[in-house]
């Protein structure tokens, strides 16, 4: 399946809602508004053939009006054709709708995704931490603080080419 026929089906039936193309390490990828996201996925699934999630994560991007978002990579098995799906949502009502009515391996992913960002996928059948402690305050994947302690004084710039 051509990557041109599949923007232009999409553009065809969401042309409002989609953000951007871009195509990167030869798969074409597609932004969308947040609102639509579960029904291009539906219709790439049964109308264009995408019939596996491979992977849904989440990305933080501090610099941007809209922090927060959820990248989706589907699959074509038939014609061996990768899609990415991104979406975006701000950090003060980080909601996005859950995909586990279309593909139930989302569950797990999605909890995932809460777990590390923060990221709540509405009418989830059971949203709760999976790797971290269900008592932590904050969600380690954000890109809140310093990568680095910042009151070490045992460390020498000059040694990592700074």
């Amino acid at each position: 399946m051509e990557q041109q026929l599949i923007e232009d089906s999409l553009k065809e039936r969401f042309s409002n809602d989609i953000v951007s193309f871009d195509e990167s390490s030869d798969i074409l990828t597609v932004t969308v508004e947040k609102t639509v996201v579960v029904g291009l996925i539906k219709f790439l699934k049964e109308d264009l053939g995408f019939n596996f999630l491979t992977d849904l994560c989440g990305i933080h991007y501090p610099q941007q009006e809209l922090q927060l978002g959820v990248v989706y990579h589907l699959h074509n098995f038939l014609n061996n054709t990768r899609i990415r799906v991104k979406t975006f949502t701000s950090i003060d009502k980080p909601e996005i709708d859950t995909l586990t009515e279309i593909f139930s391996a989302a569950n797990w992913m999605e909890r995932e995704t809460y777990d590390f960002f923060g990221i709540i996928f509405t009418n989830h059948p059971n949203l709760i931490r999976i790797l971290n402690v269900e008592y932590l305050d904050y969600f380690p994947m954000r890109k809140e603080y310093p990568l680095e302690d910042q009151t070490r004084t045992d460390k020498d710039d000059r040694f990592f080419g700074r």
